[in-house]
């Protein structure tokens, strides 16, 4: 399998040039040149989590990884339940944040950190891994990529806009892990990622890798639990799967396994304030615009980069795009009621990234219509936001309370890429 830049310019990549370089040398993003059917059989069979994500993943890096080299990565990488949860007859939660950070990113980054250890290990490559995160990212990276030989991780989070769990998690391993606290907003972070892969002194001193959703092997492991939750389902005829959406990666994800043949009949960009993309369903103009702090922090993304793939996996149509996709804006106060609501309602606890999109699916969906919604984040991991609105203290898993008894260790720097550009070739 060979891979595209989105901007059309630079030659097609492998599938382990794309994982390395996380951008194309144009600035663009790697998307398949072709996206695989899946065989029905497929569909049809009763495997587990890490067999399905080998058959799924197989044809987007055959002849450069093997299917017994795969399913090791895949049985190490999600090693973790994937329950879904039916609170009635319309309504189902595939919860994916049994992970060890407690977060759906724990897919993708576990996968990876295993997959780049495996090409490391064959060439003796040495990386420096760039993410910028916007709360539970940075956290999985740190996680999935801690002490691997050869890989040095630099984290960059937007400072004061993380909740403080999700910041003791991704500033307190230490190790091969740099925590950089910007002074600016997610939008800021990720735009100095962007900007040092495409500085030719740094990538010349320092080789860089991006485990951002800028990657396409981020997208790749997460078209598998749309597969799964559909198969968990019933294999339904008719369904729809609302997706909390911020930086559009795990939209990305469902998008893919759709064009891989998955029967979904439409997704819906659940977001928050930052309604970029409904506007451009309504207006079809894409307008970027300054990222908003809201209570689902990890979706605060005014200029989300996976916006380039939707393009491209629908030629820029936006009939097509709309066909495919709905979309709804959810504030903070539709937000912390729709919290309340579902806790009354089935006493089922959802975070707020959660509850955008259960009320996304109840925006869209008519009555008789069935769905499914990504629980991208435990509850316990935005327990400062949730307990001041349902008025009860919130059950915290142990090993978040043993992250917040660790000491923060970050480094501040101010939103300049000069700052950032020095940091990586003098200090790091």
């Amino acid at each position: 399998m060979k891979y595209f830049s989105t901007n059309l310019i630079s030659e097609n990549a492998s599938f382990k040039d794309a994982l390395f370089n996380g951008l194309a040398p144009d600035g663009g993003l790697y998307m398949p040149v072709e996206i695989p059917e899946l065989n029905n059989n497929l569909f049809n069979s009763n495997m587990s989590y890490p067999e399905l994500a080998t058959e799924i993943i197989h044809p987007f890096v055959e002849n450069e990884i093997s299917k017994n080299t795969l399913i090791n990565i895949c049985e190490s990488a999600f090693n973790f339940p994937i329950p879904l949860i039916q609170l009635d007859d319309h309504l189902q939660i595939l919860e994916l944040f049994h992970g060890p950070t407690f977060a759906f990113k724990d897919f993708a980054a576990r996968f990876m950190a295993r997959t780049m250890q495996f090409f490391m290990e064959k060439e003796k490559m040495e990386r420096t891994v760039l993410v910028a995160t916007s709360g539970d990212t940075g956290s999985a990276v740190a996680n999935g990529f801690y002490n691997v030989d050869g890989i040095k991780v630099i984290i960059l989070y937007p400072s004061g806009r993380v909740s403080k769990i999700q910041e003791h998690q991704l500033t307190t391993l230490c190790g091969n892990i740099t925590a950089l606290e910007i002074q600016g907003n997610f939008d800021d972070c990720q735009k100095l990622v962007k900007t040092a892969f495409l500085d030719n002194e740094i990538q010349y001193q320092r080789p860089l890798s991006s485990a951002n959703s800028i990657n396409i092997a981020r997208l790749i492991p997460q078209s598998v639990y749309y597969t799964w939750a559909w198969m968990k389902a019933n294999r339904p005829k008719n369904i729809m799967i609302s997706v909390p959406s911020g930086n559009f990666g795990n939209l990305t994800g469902g998008l893919i396994a759709k064009r891989m043949g998955l029967p979904i009949a439409k997704f819906i960009a659940s977001v928050n304030s930052n309604d970029i993309f409904p506007k451009y369903l309504q207006s079809g103009e894409y307008l970027p615009q300054e990222g908003k702090q809201t209570l689902s922090n990890a979706m605060d993304v005014g200029d989300p980069s996976n916006f380039e793939r939707i393009k491209s996996l629908f030629n820029s149509e936006i009939k097509s795009i709309s066909k495919n996709i709905s979309s709804v804006s959810i504030n903070d106060e539709i937000t912390s009621e729709t919290i309340i609501s579902i806790f009354n309602k089935y006493n089922y606890l959802a975070d707020p990234h959660t509850a955008v999109g259960i009320k996304g699916l109840e925006k869209i969906c008519s009555k008789n219509e069935k769905g499914i919604v990504l629980s991208t984040a435990h509850p316990g991991k935005f327990a400062d936001a949730i307990e001041p609105i349902i008025k009860i203290k919130v059950d915290i898993p142990a090993k978040l309370k043993k992250a917040m008894e660790k000491e923060k260790n970050s480094i501040i720097i101010p939103n300049d890429f000069e700052v950032f550009k020095s940091f990586l070739i003098n200090n790091y």
